[in-house]
């Protein structure tokens, strides 16, 4: 795989990055003011489409001249056609959805394959946080108080790689980070890197 410079780029973005093939039609799902779109299409020159819920971010994205249209992944996804993209991403979204398991599943019809991160509510220092202090634990990745927090289904690595094995999906490559972006390794059924990870990215396709 041909990795392209991309340090401009948050680091779970650049991993992101190195994923999407050249040429292909990619989803962005929550894409945000279209940071990693505007990326594709200028280095890897993707036909790239994107979501985003707010109209903050629709309006940035599209003041860069992207395709991006304001949007749900829980209601919205199921009105794109199925094989309609190569690559659907979803970056740090999934926890704040409303229904995963759909939101997943539809991923995986319209696009041939998926990539997927989010916070790792398993990471040693929020079982810490919560062994000790008793409260719901703010961190880096999980940096909100519960009280306004926009994510409502928290998850571990190892309830994602379950959840993916109850859906038949397949996990094509997992990858685990630290605090500090490093890559951790990543083998077997996760529980070392559910333990030590901030966050998970993961790649994904539809089991045949």
């Amino acid at each position: 795989m041909m990795v392209v410079a991309n340090g401009n780029l948050r680091v779970d973005l650049r991993l992101i990055a190195d994923m999407v093939e050249p040429g292909g039609r990619v989803l962005d799902v929550g894409c945000g003011d279209g940071t990693l779109l505007a990326w594709l299409g200028k280095h890897k020159n993707v036909d790239g489409r994107g979501i985003e819920l707010s109209m903050a971010g629709v309006s940035a994205a599209v003041a860069q001249g992207l395709s991006v249209i304001q949007g749900d992944a829980d209601t919205d996804l199921k009105d794109y056609p199925t094989g309609a993209f190569d690559t659907v991403i979803l970056s740090q979204t999934l926890q704040a959805t409303y229904a995963p398991r759909t939101v997943l599943a539809n991923m995986l019809r319209i696009g041939r394959r998926a990539i997927v991160s989010f916070p790792n509510f398993g990471h040693w220092r929020v079982r810490l946080g919560l062994a000790l202090g008793g409260r719901m634990p703010v961190t880096d990745t999980l940096a909100y108080e519960w009280y306004d927090t926009p994510n409502i289904h928290f998850c571990t690595i190892r309830d994602f790689l379950v959840l993916c094995r109850e859906l038949g999906i397949t996990v094509e490559r997992g990858i685990a980070l630290d605090r500090d972006g490093r890559v951790l390794p990543f083998a077997g059924d996760g529980r070392r890197a559910n333990l030590l990870a901030a966050q998970g990215l993961f790649e994904l396709s539809r089991s045949v």
